[in-house]
């Protein structure tokens, strides 16, 4: 059987299986999926879904992003966004309403800078958030600047 070209994905996660000290096995069991076929992805034999990826990088503790990017999924600079995301979203120290006006606040700049939104940009929001207070927690750029209240 012929290697696929996934470019260098199998040996980044060998390596990254060894450096977490798992045996093929116990990865292949924490990620739900076979042993063989985890084998066969290790070895350049099989291309795996994004699904099987995101599943393997949980078990592994690691970026699925990267996985998707040495899978030939992602291009780098979409990587690299999605990363940025997915930091916003995983911080426990702030709110809710914070990850989205971060997010929103992080579209407006890379949309100044000549970057439209890539296909993960998004927080599940339609439009402004409103935060507990009733105020708009949108970007804190707008086209009008706003006078304090009193």
């Amino acid at each position: 059987m012929a290697s696929l070209n996934v470019g260098n994905l199998g040996e980044y996660l060998r390596e990254q299986r060894r450096n977490a000290q798992l045996s093929l096995r116990q990865l292949a069991e924490a990620a739900g999926v076979s042993n063989p076929y985890l084998s066969q992805i290790e070895r350049g034999l099989r291309k795996p879904s994004a699904e099987v990826l995101q599943q393997v990088a949980k078990a592994l503790r690691i970026s699925a992003e990267t996985l998707y990017v040495r899978a030939g999924i992602l291009e780098e600079r979409e990587r690299e966004e999605s990363e940025t995301r997915a930091s916003i979203l995983s911080d426990p120290f702030i709110s809710e309403r914070q990850k989205s006006v971060l997010l929103q606040i992080y579209d407006a700049f890379r949309k100044e800078n000549g970057f439209e939104p890539g296909p993960g940009s998004g927080d599940g929001t339609d439009g402004p958030h409103t935060g507990d207070d009733g105020e708009d927690a949108g970007p804190a750029s707008k086209s009008k600047p706003s006078k304090p209240s009193h």
